[in-house]
Formats: structure tokens, C-alpha cells, sequence
């Protein structure tokens, strides 16, 4: 629009006609009704060619049979000039054949908001460019202790595999990808980690895994993907960990990599999991066995916890299924809260429902009531955690929650 280096104004100007015109009606009009207005000196097409004034920038829509927009115009003429030029500007009255208002909204002293970049800058530069100056000693321990982890990196076999210093001496390794994943263990105090260094497993490593409790590490992307199926193939692995999916063993956090090496999965289920692909059905990668697996062992978990539930004394009830649930409650205006187990945590008016659930606390799977439930209450049982209910309708629901089982008393 205009050249940096020249020029000393910006000229804004609001144009408004009254009809549709284009972007090359506005531009004749300018040129034809100023010339010859200010004389030669001032002439607006002798000004472009020498340069003091940049070309006409236009930017206009058209909308409901009428035209607006701005008029941009670059000048490096002194103050006084540019006035002038721009009041002259104001005298356009037609576009094509269309009546026109032209009016100057303001005048830009570049070099003014060139002044004001250059001091926001200097601030940001100021507050955010400096090195400091001063460091903390457990910043220069941290630094150090780092650097040596990373230089007791050690190249193993023939192969010359980059090892922890704890590898040939502990009853366990850790398989990872790459040179830089041992470094990161390392800078975490795990030692033992060895790597493959490509997708093709040296037989170092392949070695190491028949004398040794070993656990494959691999990073979360279709690479660590390959190399673990090669893993499986030639080396006796006993656990497999996951990054997350996405993420790479050299770039987690102390938290995200105890908590991978926590959630280890035994390989005879991986196996199991990838040698699906039966029949003509592909089998599961090793990210969703892992997730099928940790699934599989939260379930057990939750009916080891639901029958520990069971051998509770019961609470004055002599309901044990929800059908019996319903039997109880329906036609008396209550209702209750259920245990995962179906026990009975609290009984309820039916009217009451709404303030009881507001200090409602703990276990609380389902609640079986004999009233109607709005939008609003369905969103509070949502909130609470609570997996069902059961009640004597359901009206105005515009959005039902997904976590939510919805049953009419009238289906038992």
C-alpha cells in the first residue's frame, strides 16, 4: 500500500455513494475532479509519478443499493501539503453516476505509530529478552547432577547400543526407541534402560531380554508401534508400557513416566490382543490391547469391591433388586438412593429431592423416586455422578446426559 522508508502520512478517508460502483469509479473520480484543483505543484497524478504520494488504495462493499467503505492514500509531503491534498479530496461529490459523500476521518503520522511500536517493543525487550543475571544454586546442582546422568550413557555389545550404567547389572532393563529416551530416564534416576536405535532389534538387545525381566517402552506413534511387533518377534519381552498416545519417551515428565511404567501390561495379553486378526478380522493394535487390558482389570477390581459390598450387614430394607426398588417406592410420593449394589443409602420424601441433592455426598450409583423429573433436575443427578434413575416420568427433556440411564417406573 505504501513504502515504509518514504513515507510520512496516512490518509483515511470515509466515502459513501449512493448507488453500486466499483473500485476503478472511485479511483477516475478522484483523479477527475481534483485535477487542475491545486495547480501543478500539487497535482495529484505529477505527485504519484515523482513519488510523494503513493497509489489509491480502495476498499469498499456494496450492500442494500448503496456503496461504503475507506480510501487509504500515503503521502510524503510536509504537514501542510498533505492538508491540503486531503481537503481537496473532500470536494469528490459524484462516483460514476452516483452521488458521493467524501469525508477525511483522520490523518496518520506514521513515524508517530512507527515511535509507539518501537517502545512497546523495547518494553517486551526489556522485561522478556534479558538473560538473568543471577541463578539459584539448586538450579546449578540440577544442571550438574543432569550432566553426568547423560555422560554415564554407555554404548553395549558389538552394536554398541546407548545404555543406562545399570543395565548388565540389574535383573531388569527398560527397551526404549532411542539414545535421547535413555537420556531422559536417566535425568529421572531410571538406569537400566537400553535402546534399539532403529526398527530393525540388534542382537544385543535381543541377548539381554533372555537373561533379563525385560519391558518394552516405546513412544505412542505408528513407529513405536512397528518396533514393538519386531520386539514380540525376536526377543522374549515380559511387559509392554505406553506413552501416551502422540507423545514421545524423550519428551515425558517424571509423573507421566512412572505412571506408564506403573500401568504395565503383561505381553501374554498383548500377544493375544494383536494375534486376533482372525478370519479375516485385523487385530488390535497394542494401544487399544492396553486399554482393553487396563479395562479388564478395573472390572475385576469393581467386582472385587462389589462383593466385598454385598457381605455388608444390609440397611433396613428387604429389597435386593431394583425391580423390588420400584415395588416399594411407587404410588407413595418417595424415593431412595442406591448403592452400587443396590442397597439403600437413604430414603426420601418425593418432594424433598431437590435440597436433599444438594448436599448429597459419596458411593451413589441410581435413584429410584415416585414423582416427575424436569431438564433441570436430570442435570443435577447428572452432576452428581449418579448413573440412573428411575421415576414416574420424564417431561421437558431437551438434552439428556450421556452418562445417565433414564427408566419409567411404569417398565418394571
Amino acid at each position: 500500500m505504501y513504502s515504509s522508508d518514504t513515507t510520512k502520512y496516512l490518509i483515511h478517508i470515509a466515502i459513501h455513494a449512493e448507488g453500486v460502483v466499483e473500485k476503478s469509479d472511485v479511483v477516475g473520480a478522484i483523479f477527475g475532479q481534483t485535477e487542475g484543483l491545486l495547480g501543478e505543484d500539487l497535482d495529484l497524478r505529477d505527485l504519484q509519478r515523482t513519488g510523494r504520494v503513493g497509489r489509491i488504495d480502495v476498499q469498499i462493499t456494496s450492500k442494500k443499493g448503496e456503496t461504503r467503505g475507506e480510501i487509504l492514500i500515503a503521502s510524503s509531503l510536509d504537514r501542510a501539503e498533505t492538508a491540503i491534498l486531503a481537503a481537496s479530496l473532500e470536494t469528490v461529490d459524484r462516483v460514476g453516476p452516483c452521488i458521493a459523500h467524501v469525508t477525511v476521518e483522520k490523518i496518520e503520522d506514521i513515524r508517530v505509530t512507527k515511535r509507539r511500536k518501537i517502545v512497546d517493543r523495547a518494553k517486551d525487550l526489556l522485561i522478556d529478552r534479558f538473560e538473568e543475571g543471577a541463578i539459584e544454586s539448586t538450579v546449578l546442582l540440577d544442571e550438574v547432577r543432569d550432566s553426568l546422568r547423560i555422560e554415564k550413557v554407555s554404548e553395549l555389545g558389538a552394536d554398541r547400543v546407548p545404555a543406562g550404567p545399570n543395565v548388565t547389572d540389574s535383573d531388569a532393563i527398560i527397551v526404549v526407541e532411542g539414545r535421547a529416551d535413555v537420556i531422559n530416564l536417566l535425568r529421572f534416576g531410571i538406569k537400566n534402560a537400553v535402546a534399539v536405535e532403529g526398527t530393525k532389534v540388534p542382537p544385543t538387545i535381543v541377548e539381554l531380554c533372555q537373561t533379563k525381566t525385560a519391558t518394552a517402552f516405546l513412544d505412542g506413534d505408528r513407529g513405536g508401534e512397528l518396533i514393538l511387533r519386531e520386539l514380540l518377534q525376536v526377543a522374549d519381552i515380559d511387559f509392554v508400557a505406553y506413552a501416551p498416545r502422540g507423545r514421545s519417551v524423550e519428551d515425558m515428565s517424571r509423573k507421566e513416566i512412572t505412571k506408564a511404567l506403573r500401568n504395565k501390561v503383561p505381553v501374554e495379553f498383548i500377544r493375544e490382543q494383536m494375534e486376533a486378526g482372525t478370519e479375516g478380522k485385523p487385530g488390535k493394535s497394542s494401544v487399544e490391547a492396553a486399554a482393553q487390558y487396563r479395562q479388564r482389570e478395573e472390572a475385576r477390581a469393581e467386582a472385587g469391591k462389589s462383593v466385598a459390598r454385598k457381605q455388608r450387614e444390609p440397611v433396613g430394607t428387604g429389597a435386593v433388586t431394583l425391580r423390588d426398588h420400584v415395588g416399594e417406592v411407587k404410588g407413595q410420593s418417595s424415593g431412595r438412593f442406591l448403592a452400587p449394589d443396590f442397597s439403600v443409602l437413604m430414603d426420601l420424601k418425593a418432594q424433598d429431592l431437590e435440597r436433599v441433592l444438594e448436599s448429597l455426598k459419596g458411593d451413589v450409583t441410581g435413584l429410584v423416586v415416585d414423582r416427575v423429573i424436569d431438564q433441570r433436575l436430570l442435570d443435577m443427578l447428572a452432576a452428581k455422578g449418579i448413573e440412573f434413575v428411575v421415576a414416574r416420568d420424564f417431561r421437558g427433556i431437551i438434552k439428556r446426559p450421556l452418562s445417565l440411564k433414564i427408566l419409567k417406573i411404569d417398565q418394571f
